[in-house]
């Protein structure tokens, strides 16, 4: 029986704790384990039995039998088989094999395009790490990370992915990117030291470390304070399992059409039943005249045409790039009136990247996206000889840590900080970058925000290279590079400096200085000491860049009439720049203020705001919620996991396919191939085409059916034998009318989908 005083707090108080507001010692004390040594073995699995293992809960899949049955929920399905049912009841069996066999062949077509059961909670639990370094019985051991506890004591390092939520005990230059929570394309800086307000958002808890963050930078050690479902990614899973699948415009339009057919066809069964009666005829005769009425009145070709045309739209939209997970979506998106798009990798690049800088006493601006060298450096004005651009960017490549791997798309990843690997690209823009050894380095630090490094050059010379925050690198200079020569940083030309600086921070460029100079080999023992008199090559400005397309793209979802809305865990100057570069202008309103609104108040302003600052996911789900009050068909876009919940509560939810992770891609209902937020634009434009399509043949078709239901309503009325049979009406409403509705679409690609399927 496990000891209740060996555990440190209740499982829900772990949940409540503010862990954030404790110094080291209190949240030690308060989760009774040593930081030296760790847990012991028989305490961990104690505790392991209270708390459970570091996984997320499963959602049980919907067994194939269960999404088989639920074809068959559809009125005018039932009313069919009432039909064949009483068809069989007087020995009519011909015409009950034919109906039941189109009922059979509606609900095949369905199951077998929406057979994708969603492993959203199974994609959350393969985004735990396997590993986990852990102090055990004074021991570092490494464990599976399911087994982790609350008091467990964690190693990190550079690259790890966090096995489970913690407070940071000790920590070395640690920068850790949370952009899958937050949605802030910059590395967080992490201090273990630091103490937060106990309201703090989760993007401004610098003392907390979070399950499957990366380690970017650094080193740390962390006691674990929540593992699985008690972790805020586990948080987020049980909001995916609150988020209930609503009907889309279609499906509710389809079901309204049936419940009127289906109580036309009641009541003209019940009306000919007792007329039929009144004058005597045989109960067969009549049973036999009610199952004509009911197949006349009911269009059973619309659902195999509907199924097949929103197949053959998804096939189309899969070409050009955007995958529909669920047939019904199809339609979904020609409906959409608002796009709530995440700004990190959906809007930008989510590619730290240099797109302007200050060097020799000239302003230049860089083309190019992301990772991609081809781009060029472009000088605003030449009226100083400038030298050449390796020489005035090389402290940038040399004093780094970065490095790019091939990836499985033709591009390549980043390995490291964001920043250093815009600054590698940089590099590559304006040159050659030299391969000098490394001799030493100091690095980066949050306190000093710079980083040293020392490198024997080419020409023999020990030369020190510095990067970092303007004024840092600025007080380890005296002079700077201005044109062909130098010039002395007097204090007007430090102003000078300043002023640029400021300028480019100005516009949400994060500023970084380079400098670089001759040192003595006593620098090698003490660089920070050494690093005075340098020379200031450049400033360089970087942020996440918008993607080229995406201004085009939203000005084409204006002009059709939709939308757009910035949702983002960015701050609010650094989305309002954004949104200024791609046509969103409007009110900015930040999660601090959606905190402070009720529901009604923020139904009451959601229309007006253009861009959501610093948002959580559940402030995601209220904007949601919030404009689907309005009658907005929404869209939601996003690639990280806090995008999740709100791309399931949305009409459609819309997940980048590259960037993405797992967990966005199962929570959607649709997958971009290309992360390319103007194949949404295309998509919506297809939607509308294929939502008309839709719309003519259920009117051709009703046109046939009302002919049909009109006259085997009047023939008993003059006294007349029955003039069809069901079997007769289902050959004219599926063979007859099937092909000239389905002619509304492609026939090349309706052929080609037909093919896959047989």
């Amino acid at each position: 029986m496990t000891d209740s005083s060996s555990l440190p707090v209740s499982e829900s108080s772990l949940t409540t704790t503010p862990w954030h507001t404790l110094n080291v010692s209190e949240a030690l004390t308060v989760l009774q384990t040593d930081p030296a040594c760790g847990l012991t073995t028989p305490k961990a699995e104690e505790r392991r039995a209270v708390y459970g293992p570091n996984q997320l809960p499963e959602k049980p899949p919907t067994p194939a039998w269960r999404r088989f049955l639920d074809q068959f929920c559809n009125l005018l399905i039932v009313v069919l088989i009432a039909a064949g049912i009483l068809a069989g009841f007087v020995g009519d069996i011909a015409d009950m094999l034919v109906i039941f066999g189109v009922v059979l062949l509606n609900a095949v077509l369905g199951f077998y395009q929406e057979n994708r059961a969603e492993h959203i909670i199974g994609a959350l639990k393969k985004a735990l790490v396997q590993k986990a370094r852990v102090w055990r019985d004074g021991e570092k051991v490494d464990v599976p990370s399911s087994f982790l506890v609350p008091g467990d004591i964690v190693e990190l390092e550079p690259g790890d992915r966090l096995p489970a939520d913690g407070r940071l005990l000790r920590s070395s230059q640690l920068e850790v990117d949370e952009s899958m929570l937050t949605g802030e394309s910059k590395a967080a800086r992490k201090d273990a030291c630091a103490l937060v307000a106990a309201g703090a958002d989760l993007g401004d808890r610098s003392n907390m470390g979070y399950m499957n963050t990366v380690v970017t930078r650094g080193r740390a050690k962390m006691v674990v304070t929540a593992t699985g479902a008690g972790t805020e990614i586990g948080r987020i899973a049980g909001l995916l399992q609150n988020a209930s699948d609503e009907q889309t415009p279609l499906q509710e339009r389809l079901d309204r059409l049936g419940q009127r057919l289906a109580l036309i066809a009641g009541t003209v069964v019940v009306l000919i039943f007792a007329l039929e009666f009144w004058r005597g005829k045989p109960l067969v005769d009549i049973i036999l005249t009610a199952v004509a009425l009911a197949v006349a009145a009911i269009p059973e070709g619309l659902p195999a045409v509907v199924t097949v045309t929103l197949a053959i739209g998804m096939f189309r939209m899969a070409r050009q790039g955007a995958v529909i997970k669920r047939l019904a979506a199809v339609e979904t998106l020609g409906s959409t009136t608002v796009i709530c798009t995440d700004k990190t990798g959906t809007l930008t690049m989510n590619q730290m990247t240099a797109t302007a800088g200050w060097a020799a006493g000239c302003s230049f601006e860089v083309d190019g996206q992301g990772y991609d060298p081809s781009g060029r450096i472009v000088l605003h004005n030449t009226d100083l000889k400038v030298p050449n651009f390796p020489l005035l960017l090389r402290a940038g490549a040399l004093c780094n840590d970065a490095s790019f791997v091939s990836d499985d798309h033709g591009g390549r990843t980043l390995v490291g900080d964001p920043t250093e690997g815009a600054l590698l690209v940089l590099s590559e823009k304006a040159g050659s970058i030299p391969d000098w050894p490394r001799l030493a380095e100091v690095p980066f630090d949050s306190e000093r925000k710079i980083m040293i490094t020392v490198h024997h050059a080419d020409d023999g010379t020990l030369r020190m290279m510095v990067k970092g925050a303007p004024q840092m690198v600025l007080d380890m200079c005296g002079t700077m590079l201005w044109g062909e020569g130098t010039q002395s940083l007097t204090p007007e030309y430090r102003q000078r400096v300043a002023d640029h600086a400021e300028q480019m921070a100005g516009h949400a460029l994060r500023v970084l200085a380079l400098a670089e100079g001759v040192v003595k080999e006593d620098a090698l023992d003490d660089p920070l000491a050494a690093a005075q008199n340098l020379v200031l090559t450049a400033l360089v400005g970087l942020m996440d860049p918008p993607r080229p397309e995406v201004r085009d793209a939203i000005a084409e979802c204006h002009g059709a009439g939709i939308a757009v809305k910035m949702i983002t865990g960015d701050y609010g100057v650094t989305a309002a720049a954004i949104g200024q570069k791609i046509g969103l202008t409007g009110r900015v309103l930040s999660g601090t203020e959606i905190q402070a609104m009720d529901d009604a108040q923020l139904f009451a302003c959601v229309n007006d705001v253009a861009i959501f600052a610093r948002v959580s996911p559940e402030h995601k789900m209220r904007i949601v919620t919030a404009l689907r009050q309005h009658d907005h068909v929404t869209a939601m876009t996003g690639d990280g996991v806090n995008d999740a919940a709100a791309l399931k509560q949305a009409d459609i939810g819309i997940a980048m396919g590259r960037s993405g992770s797992d967990v966005t891609r199962e929570a959607a209902a649709m997958v971009l191939t290309d992360d390319n937020f103007s194949t949404i634009v295309h998509a919506v434009e297809a939607g509308r085409t294929i939502y008309d399509n839709i719309i003519k043949f259920v009117r051709f078709q009703l046109s046939t059916n009302i002919g049909a239901l009109l006259t085997v309503l009047t023939a008993p009325l003059f006294g007349l034998a029955v003039p069809f049979y069901p079997v007769q009406i289902l050959w004219v409403n599926i063979i007859m009318d099937g092909p000239p509705a389905m002619s509304l679409c492609s026939a090349a690609d309706g052929f080609r989908l037909l093919g896959g399927w047989f």
